[in-house]
C-alpha cells in the first residue's frame, strides 16, 4: 500500500512539473484590430501605427510584436483594416503593459479614434 502511495505521489509530482512546464511554453497573444474611419489622413494612420511599433521598445513585457493589414479576399473582416499582435509571457506582463505609462499616452493618441476597435486575448495553443 505504502509503495502504491509513494508511487502516486512522484506520478502526481511529475504531472505537475510538466503542466508547469508546459504552461511555460505557451505564450499569451493580445490582438488588437483597427477599422478607420472613410477618409481618415493616412498620416495619422502612420502615426499611430508607428506609435504603438515603437511601444515594444519602451515596455520590456511586450515580448514580440507583429502587425499588418488586411488582404483577405473573403471581405469579412467587417471594415477592420490593421492587425496588432502583442506577445506576452504571462497574464500579469499583459496588465503591467495595459497600465504602463507609455501605453496610456499611445491611447491618449488615438484621438480621433478608430471607428471600430476589437480587442481579443488568447493563450496560443501549438
Amino acid at each position: 500500500m505504502k509503495k502504491l502511495l509513494l508511487l502516486t505521489l512522484i506520478l502526481l509530482s511529475i504531472y505537475t512539473v510538466n503542466a508547469q512546464q508546459d504552461k511555460h511554453k505557451q505564450v499569451l497573444r493580445h490582438v488588437v484590430m483597427f477599422g478607420w474611419k472613410e477618409g481618415t489622413d493616412a498620416a495619422y494612420i502612420t502615426k499611430v501605427v508607428t506609435a504603438l511599433n515603437d511601444l515594444k521598445h519602451k515596455i520590456p513585457t511586450i515580448k514580440s510584436f507583429e502587425w499588418g493589414t488586411n488582404n483577405s479576399p473573403e471581405n469579412l473582416n467587417k471594415g477592420l483594416t490593421h492587425c496588432f499582435i502583442l506577445t506576452f509571457i504571462s497574464e500579469s506582463d499583459r496588465d503591467a503593459y495595459l497600465i504602463h505609462p507609455d501605453h496610456k499616452a499611445f491611447v491618449a493618441l488615438l484621438n480621433p479614434a478608430p471607428e471600430k476597435v476589437t480587442v481579443f486575448d488568447y493563450w496560443a495553443n501549438k
